[in-house]
């Protein structure tokens, strides 16, 4: 999240460019921290708030869910949602009246999903970013767990697309395999092939290309470097030949 999100949509425009329950909490205290209030609709794309928003509220109500916020979170938290100094009041605003409403999360994850439906990629990025703060102090409790699979059945994700991102952070099973979403007995060659085109797929230049915001990099960056340890992982279990490279 940056300046230009923020500074380029006047308040009532970025309630309206994000709609739905998104708009609403981004309408309630847009004022404390938009700089431009020209309310013209240029820069970032609705598609972009709606990442960007819906990653601060859901994090706000799995927060909400666990009940408490370590210093390891925040800072897990300010990784992935970097913003100059001058504006990390007004996210922190957002954060505390998503974590405020009695809503639930159902809504923004709905309204994430209903966004990037023909993307799910970008859905597992929201959701590598919720597990990447849940796991910051050490562990993802129980809580947290039931609050992630819920969150990833409001994406659509069936039972294998969850235990694949799952296994990027919480190595239930330490299954280098899992990571990749392949079976045990691919064959070398098609296992070469498979990881290739996830590095392609998952590579942070994709995401710069495609105009995503900031926060979508840093999580792509770190999935990215899951998949290389696994890949790795694998390649010392079964030969040189398939190491990287």
């Amino acid at each position: 999240m940056s300046l230009g999100l923020w500074g380029k949509l006047g308040g009532a425009g970025l309630g309206l460019a994000a709609g739905g329950p998104l708009g609403a909490l981004v309408g309630a205290v847009a004022g404390h921290f938009l700089v431009d209030r020209e309310g013209s609709l240029f820069g970032p794309t609705p598609r972009e708030v709606v990442f960007t928003t819906g990653l601060v509220a859901l994090a706000a109500k799995m927060a909400k869910s666990d009940g408490v916020v370590t210093p390891a979170e925040v800072a897990a938290f300010a990784d992935i949602v970097q913003v100059p100094d001058e504006e990390r009041a007004g996210v922190e605003r957002l954060f505390d009246l998503a974590k405020r409403t009695t809503s639930g999360f159902e809504g923004y994850a709905q309204q994430v999903a209903e966004t990037f439906r023909d993307e799910p990629a970008l859905l597992e990025d929201v959701l590598d970013g919720l597990f990447h703060i849940a796991k910051a102090d050490g562990a993802i409790h129980e809580n947290e767990a039931r609050y992630l699979a819920a969150v990833a059945g409001a994406f659509g994700f069936d039972e294998a697309r969850y235990a694949r991102v799952a296994a990027r952070h919480m190595r239930l099973d330490d299954d280098p395999y899992e990571v990749l979403g392949v079976a045990r007995d691919l064959p070398d060659a098609v296992l070469r092939r498979h990881y290739r085109a996830l590095v392609a797929e998952n590579h942070p230049d994709r995401a710069v290309a495609r105009g995503l915001p900031p926060a979508a990099v840093a999580i792509a960056t770190r999935r990215l470097a899951a998949i290389n340890a696994a890949y790795d992982r694998i390649a010392a279990e079964r030969q040189p030949s398939l190491r990287r490279g």
